[in-house]
């Protein structure tokens, strides 16, 4: 009879995810993450070849929360109201960035799982765009976004403002509504 796990997925992707934020894809290793969990490394070799294997299935999970949450954009009503659904998501889950920068430092793995996973995760930003295709259309359709300005410009733009640091503590309510308004209105005064 097979023992049973000491942790579950839930457990072991929460510390995975802490542990990526806090000491990077150099930094992470199964020694580290079984001291977390109370366990033997030879216990995380019985579920995972090697640590890529391990990231890219708690990418692909991290990746999928994501995309759920970003697929009820389209139940959010008018442009404004999807556009404040969005850029809030976006700071909720200002994590999914820093971990998408841990993903990108890994190289090419000898490990078939960790190769499959990683080619499924290069995949996920097509679907990501088809939600954002259609608030990107939504807002043009409403006369809210310019025409002339690409698509991928005003995604990235949004997309991006989530890495613009913070250097002066700005309390993260006012940073959001900044940003929003810059991204919204611009920033030039308008006499």
């Amino acid at each position: 009879m097979a023992r049973e796990r000491k942790f579950s997925n839930e457990e072991l992707f929460r510390l995975v995810k802490k542990m990526l934020l806090q000491h990077g894809y150099e930094g992470f290793h199964f020694g580290l993450l079984a001291e977390q969990l109370d366990i033997s490394r030879g216990a995380l070799y019985k579920y995972y070849e090697n640590k890529d294997e391990l990231i890219t299935d708690f990418m692909l999970f991290e990746m999928q929360l994501f995309i759920g949450d970003l697929a009820q954009i389209e139940n959010q009503g008018d442009f404004e109201a999807q556009f404040d659904f969005l850029m809030k998501l976006i700071f909720d889950k200002a994590e999914v960035h820093q971990l998408i920068s841990v993903v990108q430092q890994m190289g090419s793995s000898s490990n078939d799982k960790a190769k499959v996973s990683k080619e499924r995760l290069e995949k996920l930003p097509l679907e990501m765009y088809h939600y954002l295709q259609s608030f990107i259309s939504l807002g043009k359709k409403e006369r809210k976004l310019k025409e002339h300005i690409p698509d991928s410009v005003m995604l990235g733009l949004i997309f991006q403002s989530i890495a613009i640091p913070n250097h002066f503590g700005i309390p993260k309510s006012v940073w959001v509504e900044s940003i929003k308004e810059i991204i919204s209105k611009g920033m030039f005064a308008h006499s």
